[in-house]
């Protein structure tokens, strides 16, 4: 029987699910968006939504606690700083998981990682491209 054997395996050992996680959660908070297969993305949901709720609680235990999990201190800067504050008033699911494609080589379904509400921060970094460079140059030829 499997009782109380949460989460997946993912075929590693658990040092290296360890580090897979916390390297997955660190550039899910300095991209605020990533491109995972669906098993390591339904996994970083747990593992992510447990991170924003420490920051959410923004005291120094929870600071600490969240930098032995994540061992990088500007991702734990922008989580306690910018990211946990966004979710002050949201009981849970901080994190969205989108089905995307399946990858090319080895036709694994990969899924889109990212938190919510982040649509209107990554619409705003977007540059505009500019229209004109194409008639400068239309015009520099004639």
């Amino acid at each position: 029987m499997r009782h109380l054997k949460q989460g997946r395996k993912l075929s590693r050992t658990s040092a290296h699910r360890k580090a897979l996680l916390r390297n997955l959660a660190i550039s899910l908070i300095r991209h605020e968006r990533i491109r995972t297969t669906d098993a390591k993305a339904k996994e970083l949901r747990r593992f992510a939504d447990r991170l924003v709720t420490l920051g959410k609680r923004g005291d120094l235990s929870a600071r600490r606690r969240a930098a032995a999990l994540l061992a990088s201190r500007e991702a734990v800067k922008k989580l306690f700083d910018v990211i946990a504050p966004r979710f002050k008033d949201r009981p849970g699911g901080y994190t969205r998981v989108v089905k995307f494609t399946r990858r090319v080589g080895d036709a694994a379904p990969i899924s889109i990682v990212e938190f919510t509400g982040a649509e209107e921060t990554v619409k705003t970094r977007k540059k505009k491209r500019k229209p004109q460079a194409k008639k400068e140059a239309s015009e520099k030829q004639a």
